[in-house]
């Protein structure tokens, strides 16, 4: 289990930082959970559900949840491409790259 400051650290990242940067940077996603995927699926080289039983928050190791931490602050800081980390964790699970017009669906 996360340590409680991780927890709180990834929910500000997720739930506040990067969903408000997401229009000005156009990032091919704006929900939290997106973010969630994506940070979590590159932190772990697959599905994080493969590796992390649910959710995520309680189940992850400091080591993995700051792995993702670590990914969306470089992402944010303009280290890392959102659209690359998304196009990863799309291929990973199968699924066609590319935006979605569709409100909820990342």
């Amino acid at each position: 289990m996360a340590a409680d400051h991780l927890v709180q650290r990834w929910f500000a990242l997720t739930r506040e930082e990067l969903p408000a940067l997401s229009g000005a940077r156009e990032w091919p996603v704006h929900l939290d959970h997106c973010f969630q995927r994506i940070l979590l699926d590159n932190a772990t080289g697959g599905p994080w559900r493969e590796t992390i039983a649910s959710p995520a928050y309680r189940n992850a190791t400091d080591e993995q949840l700051g792995l993702a931490i670590a990914l969306g602050e470089q992402a944010i800081a303009g280290a890392l491409d959102m659209d690359q980390l998304n196009d990863k964790s799309l291929a990973w699970r199968g699924k066609r790259k590319g935006r979605t017009k569709r409100p909820g669906l990342c």
